[in-house]
């Protein structure tokens, strides 16, 4: 439960439209609530304003699929990253709350937006070097709407064909703050970072031959930036950056 609901949930027992029972069993599961093989924080939203978000990733399909249903009784908007389409089967079969969950395959994602987060002051940037990057970006993306951004994403625009991304400048440089992912050596967020006056957030993504070390290379290439208005965040991180870009976009 986030600020606006406890809220409304306490002006209902005000009101007595809620009795003190009811708001009560509401409330039964803050802080958190024990599934013996999770522990669902569900006052997560309460104390930082974003809600706790499902790590798919080695979990099996039945686990996500009982983590997902008991955030989602809990009212707020649900996420699980990393996930897979088996794990998205786990999920709709398991009620009401998984038959109005989306699949994001390029993400890697399942969604599901029951209310509607408050909105960003501007676009969230979302930009990669190539194609195989994308899943990265995407899952940038997909974070950063559910969050309440607008979101723009441009894809395929590194720095081996440098006119792609110039021809991008105008959406470069209408963006509040923007992420880059890159593989290989990491250069495009150095390159976008002397385009723009905005926060860039560099993802260094695992993509790239064998001394690119898994995405090791662009990470430390990203990290001796000499732009100074780029930070960085884990390889492979989308989800990170699009948590700190969301932050930045509702200052």
């Amino acid at each position: 439960m986030d600020r606006t609901q406890i809220e409304a949930l306490l002006n209902e027992v005000l009101s007595g439209s809620t009795g003190v029972g009811d708001a009560l069993e509401r409330l039964r599961n803050l802080p958190f609530e024990d599934l013996g093989f999770a522990k669902v924080d569900h006052h997560r939203a309460l104390r930082t304003g974003m809600p706790e978000v499902i790590f798919a990733q080695s979990k099996t399909p039945a686990q996500v699929a009982t983590i997902f249903a008991r955030m989602a009784m809990a009212g707020g908007n649900v996420l699980a990253t990393r996930a897979s389409g088996e794990m998205y089967a786990a999920v709709r079969a398991a009620g009401d709350y998984g038959l109005r969950a989306e699949f994001h395959e390029a993400a890697r994602a399942i969604t599901l937006k029951q209310t509607e987060a408050p909105a960003g002051k501007g676009m969230v940037g979302v930009v990669c070097a190539g194609t195989s990057d994308l899943p990265v970006a995407e899952e940038a993306a997909v974070t950063a709407r559910l969050m309440g951004n607008t979101v723009e994403l441009v894809a395929d625009v590194g720095v081996a064909g440098i006119h792609r991304l110039l021809a991008q400048q105008h959406t470069l440089q209408s963006a509040r703050v923007l992420i880059v992912c890159a593989g290989m050596e990491g250069a495009l967020p150095t390159v976008v970072g002397g385009l723009v006056s905005a926060p860039v957030i560099a993802v260094p993504t695992s993509i790239g031959y064998g001394a690119s070390l898994g995405g090791i290379a662009a990470l430390l290439g990203m990290l001796n930036t000499c732009a100074p208005n780029v930070s960085v965040v884990n390889i492979d991180n989308g989800f990170g950056a699009a948590c700190i870009a969301s932050l930045i976009n509702h200052l």
